[in-house]
């Protein structure tokens, strides 16, 4: 008998079940892939450590959280610094001086707000009803046709004008030539990859991989008194308030033996709507790799079906009215915790993730 199974071997459910476990608790983690790590697993290719299901730059402005994962790894001092490629015309990101100076000309802070300012008054926007019009109040049309309108078509499959407002809120603007595009204080990548931090909080905790909750439910709630749920909310009730909507995400990894160095950084953003794919990663430049070839990967978004990896809710209000109902019988769960990205329908990044495990501990053990 155990005090917990653990659904999911991803951030969550590994914070969740090393805390139980330190706390003298009997965890099972079960995952369905045929590794641990969930969306954050680092596969060791030819010495290069993959990013196997998109880039992960740990970033946060928590003290807590940064010594917490800094238990489990070294982080080495990475900067996310991505460019875009706008046919083949490069710019910096996030939008900043360097970006204003290579779009207009403009060298001073007070010559990039004017041009910016200019451009919202012709556009004449003042309460944005959608992403369009609220980019365009936020930078202007020029940033807003090269740098954000083809990459956020591409990755959301909808028109800017069909999508909300509050997706562009996320983008940092600043008047600084400053190409980090993070604000947090603590940054970086652990050396050796993410799936050294899941080994270790999973250590000495019995894991079984390529194990399907659903197929074989009774036999594993029976064997715990209590479970953690990290995966789709609307699969555990059997979707009968409707299935909840994602984007989806393909991957094309290739090993370059014939250059060591095929982009000059790790992330390059391609933000027309010709090129299918939104991004390419290298991988080697996380953790200033000198190996004699590279590792990249091409990402495609494309609409979640099933089969597919579920990555990114659509928090549209159609999509919120559905979790809402599933999150009303969730709460009345006495045995049952939900926790993580797909759980709680919410877009996360990983200290997010790991903040959340922490207070639902915090909230389970006192």
């Amino acid at each position: 008998m155990y005090d917990y199974l653990v659904v999911g071997a991803g951030l969550f459910g590994s914070v969740f079940a090393h805390e139980a476990t330190q706390r003298g608790r009997k965890c099972l983690v079960i995952d369905k892939r045929d590794h641990i790590g969930g969306n954050v697993y680092t596969e060791n290719i030819e010495g290069i450590n993959v990013h196997k299901y998109g880039a992960h730059i740990f970033h946060t402005n928590s003290k807590k959280i940064w010594d917490y994962v800094n238990r489990f790894a070294e982080f080495n001092r990475y900067t996310n610094s991505p460019i875009a490629n706008y046919k083949g015309e490069i710019y910096n990101l996030p939008f900043n001086m360097n970006t204003f100076n290579k779009l207009w000309g403009v060298i001073t802070p007070e010559e990039a707000q004017q041009k910016i300012e200019e451009q919202r008054n012709a556009a004449n926007i003042s309460d944005p009803k959608n992403l369009e019009e609220q980019a365009i109040s936020l930078v202007g049309t020029d940033i807003y046709e090269k740098l954000i309108k083809g990459y956020t078509e591409k990755q959301w499959g909808r028109s800017a004008k069909e999508l909300p407002s509050f997706i562009i809120n996320r983008l940092p603007v600043r008047f600084t030539y400053d190409n980090n595009y993070f604000n947090d204080r603590y940054q970086g990548i652990p050396i050796g990859g993410y799936t050294v931090i899941i080994e270790k909080m999973l250590e000495n905790i019995e894991v079984q991989l390529n194990v399907d909750f659903f197929a074989e439910r009774e036999k594993l709630e029976a064997q715990a008194k209590k479970v953690i749920f990290t995966g789709m909310i609307d699969q555990y009730y059997d979707y009968q308030f409707g299935v909840l909507d994602y984007r989806s995400l393909q991957f094309e990894t290739k090993v370059m033996d014939e250059t060591d160095n095929f982009q000059g950084n790790a992330v390059v953003n391609y933000t027309d709507k010709e090129t299918p794919f939104t991004r390419i990663i290298e991988h080697k430049h996380f953790e200033f790799g000198a190996q004699d070839k590279t590792i990249v990967t091409e990402e495609y978004p494309r609409e979640w079906e099933q089969g597919f990896e579920p990555y990114y809710p659509i928090n549209d209000d159609k999509n919120n009215k559905i979790y809402k109902k599933y999150k009303e019988l969730a709460d009345n769960e006495s045995n049952v915790i939900f926790g993580g990205r797909l759980a709680t329908y919410k877009y996360y990044d990983m200290h997010q993730v790991i903040g959340e495990a922490l207070t639902t501990v915090k909230k389970e053990f006192g």
